[in-house]
């Protein structure tokens, strides 16, 4: 559990989700990360040292740069969690569904 919150935790944020978007389409070094962003580059470290700790970047280095890329694995146990609750609402939903047009029927059989 310890390890969905800390994924739960470096998604929260719009630049590091940003960051992820980016990544999604392939690896990019440290600079062309931190372009789009409006900030110091020491922030743009610290959502990258936010991502690494959740464990949904992974850093290499090639020659004399750093290459950032995208682990996806963690972004599924979050999509396994989600997935979970999804079913519960499904599931109150079609309740609430059921509930609503047993309701109806009695009335228009009231009429």
């Amino acid at each position: 559990m310890a390890e969905l919150s800390d994924v739960l935790t470096a998604i929260s944020h719009p630049t590091r989700r940003a960051i992820i978007d980016r990544l999604a389409k392939g690896p990019a070094g440290f600079l062309e990360l931190a372009r789009p962003f409006d900030t110091a580059l020491n922030s743009v470290t610290k959502h990258l040292k936010s991502l690494e700790r959740a464990g949904l970047i992974e850093r290499r280095k090639q020659g004399r740069e750093v290459v950032i890329s995208l682990r996806g694995e963690p972004l599924k146990e979050v999509a396994g969690w989600v997935h979970h609750y999804e079913r519960f609402w499904n599931e109150q939903l079609d309740q609430f569904e059921h509930h609503f047009t047993t309701n109806k029927a009695k009335e228009k059989a009231k009429k």
